[in-house]
């Protein structure tokens, strides 16, 4: 019972870093030093549940002692286990870089209130285990996101935030009105409770509607094609420390609605699901890689990238084999960790030359050597060359299709790869070893500043790379996640005790 009153702590400690950085905005010490703490203690929280799920099964807290299908739950199954992990550390990395990249008056505008809010929305939609709470945590990490993107106060911030806010709006809306449209169906939000009750109702249709409404939901939050126009300009307006927790979380949320919602409420994709969620896999990572390639700003080049791994992710839940998830879950966390470390970095490349604008840079390693290098290292991992983490969950990928007789999905993710490798390869070419006209002298007065600020960079490409050369250990993990997704008695059991 006390390990199971210990899966709240991931949401209780941010938010109460959220509440007194509400309260004193203006103590910036006190909130870096108090949101640092929290993340390394949530940190180190989510690994002890880890631990404990992996060993003993899902932990389900019921709160205020109401058991489900009634009462408010949290469950940590194995998949929520391990995003919640990832999303703390990306959570330390950002606290560590905002204290070197904000401005004074960016961070007393309740950045530390609004991040730690964002974090608490995100981790508790991996850990709610009803749908209706998915819609609240989802809007408590828009409504943070919302305040977010306008810190600072930039004509561009504000330009981006009307179109962010108002796609957001639109999917909020159809959510709640998907939720009470499902609610009116089987009589419980309760998603455990609804797998079991949709087998029994003989109105497929509407089933099939509720279905189709909530991927429109998670499409959008998740920005597949055709919805991701609103996503590579809204990333890049905010500061970098904001970007970082974007980039690396946002769209993910929605990716795993998606594949928490088709395992367990609608288990067993029919041949034209799986289709259709591999048709849009592909067209969402050919159109996302070729954005990424028509750009010289390098920030943009980052964000388009966002989208053909979503479309990867995609991929492994349209295929719906325990290899497909396993990759998609490898795909998953590294990606977390990669696209905060790729945002970071090339927030330290803009810095040293003033633009976003990659013909306008060159030789920036010599005054930032280790961002040079560790930029080198994301943008392999990113492409999937081994030994690396983006090799091993592109390869599971891969397989998958293979295997399944996929072969013009795995020919386009091949080509995606290549060109993805090429479209970052650019800014380190032109950006980092290149020369220009103007190129910089070597520059020692902000080295300290500057290697400051790519520590957090660093922790992260370790973690990445732990996941490559530590794959042998990581995989067994990997595959009980992805067993407990194609069983999903195994989430079902423990929420209803049956």
């Amino acid at each position: 019972m006390m390990i199971s009153n210990s899966v709240v702590l991931p949401l209780l400690l941010p938010f109460i870093a959220a509440i007194l950085a509400a309260f004193f905005p203006k103590r910036m010490a006190f909130n870096r030093i108090f949101s640092l703490i929290t993340y390394v203690v949530t940190l180190l929280i989510c690994l002890f549940l880890a631990q404990q799920v992996f060993a003993n099964g899902a932990l389900v807290l019921e709160t205020g002692d109401w058991q489900a299908p009634y009462g408010i739950i949290l469950v940590a199954d194995p998949l929520a286990s391990v995003l919640i992990i990832i999303t703390q550390l990306v959570a330390l990395a950002t606290v560590l870089n905002a204290r070197q990249t904000l401005h004074s008056y960016e961070e007393k505008a309740y950045f530390y209130f609004f991040f730690n809010l964002l974090i608490v929305g995100v981790t508790g939609s991996f850990l709610t285990g009803d749908l209706f709470n998915l819609f609240v945590f989802f809007e408590v990490l828009l409504m943070a996101s919302y305040g977010l993107i306008v810190l600072g106060g930039r004509k561009a911030q504000f330009r981006e935030a009307v179109k962010y806010i108002l796609i957001n709006l639109f999917s909020s809306i159809l959510f709640v009105m998907t939720v009470s449209f499902v609610y009116g169906i089987t009589g419980t939000v309760n998603m455990a409770h609804i797998a079991q009750r949709v087998p029994e109702l003989a109105d497929n249709g509407a089933i099939t509607g509720a279905a189709i409404l909530l991927f429109i939901v998670f499409a959008t939050k998740s920005a597949l094609f055709p919805l991701y126009v609103w996503l590579p300009k809204s990333y890049i307006a905010p500061p970098t420390a904001i970007s970082i927790v974007f980039g690396a979380l946002l769209t993910k949320v929605g990716v795993y609605a998606i594949l928490r919602v088709f395992t367990i409420l609608f288990p067993g994709l029919s041949d034209f699901t799986s289709v259709l969620f591999l048709v849009i896999a592909g067209v969402t990572m050919v159109f996302g890689v070729l954005g990424a390639l028509s750009t010289n700003n390098v920030k943009l080049i980052i964000a388009y990238n966002i989208i053909p791994s979503i479309g990867f992710m995609m991929m492994g839940i349209g295929i719906g084999t325990a290899t497909s998830y396993a990759g998609t879950v490898y795909y998953l966390i590294n990606d977390m960790a990669l696209k905060a470390a790729l945002f970071l970095l090339i927030g330290v490349l803009v810095t040293l030359a003033g633009t976003t604008n990659l013909k306008q840079m060159g030789g920036y390693i010599r005054q930032a050597p280790w961002a040079g290098w560790l930029f080198f290292i994301a943008c392999i991992t990113l492409a999937g060359l081994p030994p690396f983490s983006g090799f091993i969950g592109k390869y599971l990928l891969l397989q998958a299709a293979f295997d399944n007789g996929h072969y013009l999905l795995g020919a386009v993710a091949l080509l995606t790869s290549l060109l993805i490798l090429f479209s970052v390869l650019r800014i380190f070419i032109y950006g980092f070893w290149g020369e220009s006209d103007d190129s910089p002298p070597s520059d020692s007065k902000n080295a300290a500043a500057r290697f400051r600020s790519i520590v957090p960079a660093g922790i992260l490409l370790l973690f990445t790379l732990f996941l490559g050369l530590g794959a042998e250990f990581v995989l067994p993990y990997i595959d009980v996640v992805s067993h407990s997704l194609l069983n999903p008695e195994n989430y079902i059991t423990p929420v209803l005790k049956e």
